[in-house]
């Protein structure tokens, strides 16, 4: 039951602390808090799913991070940006971000649905309602990341504005794998269960 406690906490605080965070490593931070307290509500009564839980979630903040970094992003104002440098970079940390907030259709939902049903089986309903609306709150500032991203443009001079038509050698080759894996492995879920 400590465990159970102790995971509620942190995805409450992971939840709510990330919502007035404006730099990228804090809200890397408080997703990281929110994803550890999901990691041991499943660690007293499912190893296995914690196991695949974690991996998940390093592929994912490997992701994440990486394209961060190429992209030079240290705020969110610096997102805006990023379409300039790199726009299949754009694209990537888009669909990164969302797999992180546990998005259904994306690899980052499936630690979650198979965390929740197992503690719906252990009949903890009430501790599983506060933990998804915990993870709304995760989901909230990562479409929110997503939004400045993908939806907002910085101030841009001509000298600035299309960076990717000069540096066409942009280093993405690392982020291929593990992009491809934080994004499409949802339908190989029934293999992974195996």
């Amino acid at each position: 039951s400590v465990f159970l406690l102790m995971g509620l906490l942190s995805s409450l605080v992971g939840g709510w602390g990330g919502l007035n965070q404006t730099q990228t490593r804090k809200i890397m931070a408080y997703s990281s808090i929110a994803h550890l307290g999901w990691m041991a509500t499943i660690s007293s009564i499912m190893t296995n799913i914690l196991i695949m839980n974690l991996l998940i979630y390093l592929i994912m903040t490997t992701s994440v991070f990486l394209s961060l970094i190429i992209s030079k992003s240290k705020t969110v104002q610096d997102t805006t940006s990023t379409w300039t440098l790199s726009p299949t970079l754009t694209i990537i940390m888009l669909l990164s971000l969302l797999s992180l907030g546990g998005l259904p259709p994306l690899t980052g939902f499936i630690p979650k649905w198979l965390i929740m049903e197992e503690l719906i089986l252990q009949n903890f309903n009430l501790l599983i309602s506060m933990m998804a609306a915990s993870s709304l709150l995760s989901l909230y500032f990562y479409l929110r990341l997503t939004y400045t991203t993908a939806l907002t443009l910085s101030p841009n001079t001509t000298q600035t504005k299309f960076k990717w038509r000069f540096y066409p050698n942009t280093p993405t080759m690392f982020i291929t794998a593990p992009a491809t894996i934080s994004i499409f492995l949802l339908p190989m879920t029934p293999l992974i269960l195996l």
